[in-house]
């Protein structure tokens, strides 16, 4: 697949199975990911894969991390996110993970850590593979980061959930590029 193609008709799928990507597959996800832009080549991101049995451990994290901050949490909502990681064989938590530099802001190496999850994206998109990038409060909670073993450098970017699209890829809305654009002076 070109590149132009890639970046035109990419979409989120929310319906996604097995398989998961196979080792070769995510060799090529995770080094189009490293191949975001990054000033000063700090490398302020990792990566970590759940599968499997793990998915539940996950879904448990979250669920404990609600019922910790919510303790009138219903039980269907405690559910719901139990069962969020089992929405696709395989979730890449993608990480930021900030250091210190003179002239490389915290904020860039966020951005950084963004470009690379969507590059990810772009990859699974490339080897028709399904993704959807999702955040929601778990990668805000402070209990999932220690959970899930971030340091006090690190920030949760997205969970990115792959695997083989269920059924027909939805067509992209194409907004028209003028609305977005415009000359400086105006």
């Amino acid at each position: 697949m070109d590149a132009l193609d890639a970046l035109l008709n990419r979409v989120s799928v929310a319906r996604l199975r097995d398989p998961a990507p196979n080792a070769e597959q995510r060799e090529r996800l995770f080094a189009a990911a490293l191949r975001a832009p990054d000033h000063a080549q700090l490398r302020p991101w990792r990566f970590l894969t759940v599968e499997g049995a793990d998915r539940e451990r996950l879904g448990e994290l979250f669920a404990s991390a609600i019922a910790a901050g919510q303790p009138e949490a219903r039980e269907e909502v405690l559910q719901k996110a139990r069962s969020a990681p089992l929405r696709a064989p395989l979730l890449v938590v993608v990480i930021a993970s900030l250091k210190e530099h003179p002239r490389v802001p915290d904020v860039e190496q966020l951005l950084s850590a963004g470009c690379a999850a969507h590059a990810l994206l772009l990859a699974a998109h490339a080897q028709g593979l399904g993704a959807m990038w999702r955040t929601g409060d778990p990668a805000y909670d402070p209990r999932v980061a220690a959970g899930l073993g971030l340091a006090g450098n690190e920030r949760i970017v997205g969970f990115l959930y792959l695997g083989t699209p269920e059924g027909e890829l939805r067509v992209p809305q194409r907004p028209a590029p003028a609305d977005f654009v415009s000359a400086w002076p105006g």
